[in-house]
């Protein structure tokens, strides 16, 4: 007997994957591959386009057939992606023009640091929720229009397409039928008014980007046509995207005003809920819209840091100090604390609340005594402290507040609880903790009708572990004191 199953589409930044989830949120099958990442400059970040559809497409067929074997039925889809990453292809022959540029890339920095000169940033914060920074997506398809043969005058002439990795797989999903993103993800191009829910002129014209190359802006659970049957072995409705923190969320079901979730994975996102209004934003902390659907709407205040698991991926990669990175809290357990270390991630700047491109990673407090494992305690605590930062620049999450956190390093007890610790308040890991996939696969089962509403969502929502703090505040005080010198000490403005 078949059961009726939502396939979701989770293309990240370091692999791609697939997951078929039933009606009751529950995952049916899975499907994972790992793509090349391109560093071609200091501080500059690449994909080829070519390795993301192609890994996505392949996830795409193991997961699926699994779930038809296992009696599944998919009604719909939804794709969730690394958000920011820009790609500009050619209409005519759906080809990228350049590689994909990762939202992690820096060689924007100089041009969002002359529009903050020139007094810009009000303007583009007052519009978009954003600050002037090469994270967002305006700079980097800037410089592709100016650095690649033939680009600008091609766009000008409608003959190019601009997306982020959403808009870029639908493309090729729908045999390039349909050019759209949804409002989570064009939020975060630092070229769509999120007050007034459209691309803004202002912004097009200062960041001389042609209008033709926009897609059209959806609700997260709109209607993007179907993948084509040849693809899959059956057309399936894609009816939801939604850019990962803002899936998460949704998975986390993060509903109502106050409500707070950080995902723990490349790097560490925080987003709290803030319902229909968009509250003054504190110095180092972006607004953004949460959701859009339908029938209800919300935005979220969103604190950003880069490098969270690629500390321990460096560790592990770069110095050769693991052998795996699961075998980091082991190890980290191993020594009673970091030995006075503190390791600040700032490989590719810093991001909230400090906001400094030219930042660059630091280890402080080493003795000859410092072993491996302290180095490996190091970048976990560090995890922790940017956490705490956000959310120190939040004015705290109340005094009943709750932080849900998912994500790959969420499954770290010892993390999440030092996490706990270091914030002051409860942590709750759910029983699924891969939220964002399952946060899209819900969104578009609410876009296709297998849901009534998003009471129906939450409901289906629960704790696998709940984290009390439970540190000494003497000594929660200490490593605080000592993390913000660190990273004083690599800030450069």
């Amino acid at each position: 007997m078949s059961q009726t199953a939502l396939l979701a589409i989770d293309q990240g930044t370091t692999s791609s994957r697939a997951i078929v989830f039933g009606v009751d949120g529950k995952e049916i099958a899975t499907a994972q591959q790992e793509f090349p990442q391109h560093f071609p400059q200091d501080g500059w970040v690449e994909h080829d386009p070519e390795d993301i559809w192609e890994s996505t497409l392949a996830v795409c067929r193991e997961a699926v057939s699994a779930a038809k074997a296992a009696g599944a039925e998919i009604a719909a889809a939804g794709i969730t992606n690394q958000r920011e990453t820009t790609i500009v292809w050619d209409k005519a022959t759906g080809k990228p023009v350049y590689n994909a540029i990762v939202w992690q890339d820096r060689r924007g920095a100089e041009a969002c640091e002359n529009l903050r000169e020139e007094g810009a940033a009000p303007l583009i914060t007052e519009k978009t929720g954003l600050l002037p920074d090469s994270y967002f997506s305006a700079t980097k398809l800037n410089w592709i229009l100016q650095n690649v043969d033939g680009a600008r005058e091609k766009a000008a002439a409608g003959e190019l397409a601009f997306g982020t990795v959403d808009s870029f797989l639908l493309w090729r999903l729908t045999g390039g039928e349909v050019h759209a993103t949804d409002a989570t993800n064009a939020s975060r191009t630092m070229l769509f008014n999120i007050r007034e829910q459209d691309w803004d002129d202002d912004l097009l014209g200062l960041f001389e980007v042609p209008e033709a190359m926009l897609p059209d802006v959806g609700d997260n659970d709109a209607d993007y046509g179907a993948i084509q049957a040849d693809l899959l072995g059956q057309a399936i409705p894609i009816r939801a995207m939604a850019g990962d923190q803002q899936a998460a969320a949704f998975g986390q079901a993060c509903f109502a005003p106050g409500m707070a979730k950080c995902t723990y994975g490349t790097g560490c996102f925080l987003l709290v809920n803030t319902g229909d209004v968009l509250p003054d934003l504190a110095d180092g902390l972006l607004g953004t819209v949460a959701y859009r659907l339908a029938d209800s709407f919300a935005y979220a205040v969103e604190g950003s840091s880069f490098n969270a698991g690629t500390s321990v991926q460096w560790l592990k990669d770069n110095l050769g100090l693991l052998p795996d990175v699961e075998g980091a809290a082991a190890m980290a357990q191993s020594v009673p604390d970091a030995g006075g270390v503190y390791l600040v991630p700032a490989f590719t700047g810093l991001g909230a609340p400090h906001w400094d491109a030219a930042a660059r990673g630091g280890i402080f407090g080493l003795t000859r005594d410092t072993q491996p494992a302290h180095l490996v305690r190091a970048a976990l605590e560090a995890v922790a402290y940017q956490t705490r930062d956000m959310v120190d620049a939040l004015d705290g999450l109340g005094e009943d507040g709750v932080l849900r956190v998912d994500g790959g390093m969420s499954t770290n007890d010892w993390l999440m609880q030092f996490v706990a610790d270091m914030l002051k308040v409860p942590v709750e890991r759910p029983a699924v903790t891969e939220t964002t996939a399952r946060g899209v696969a819900l969104m578009a089962g609410l876009g296709a009708s297998v849901y009534g509403s998003l009471a129906d969502i939450a409901g289906l929502w629960s704790a696998d572990r709940r984290f009390e703090p439970s540190m000494e505040p003497a000594l929660r005080r200490r490593n605080i004191v000592r993390w913000r010198d660190s990273v004083e000490r690599v800030r450069t403005s």
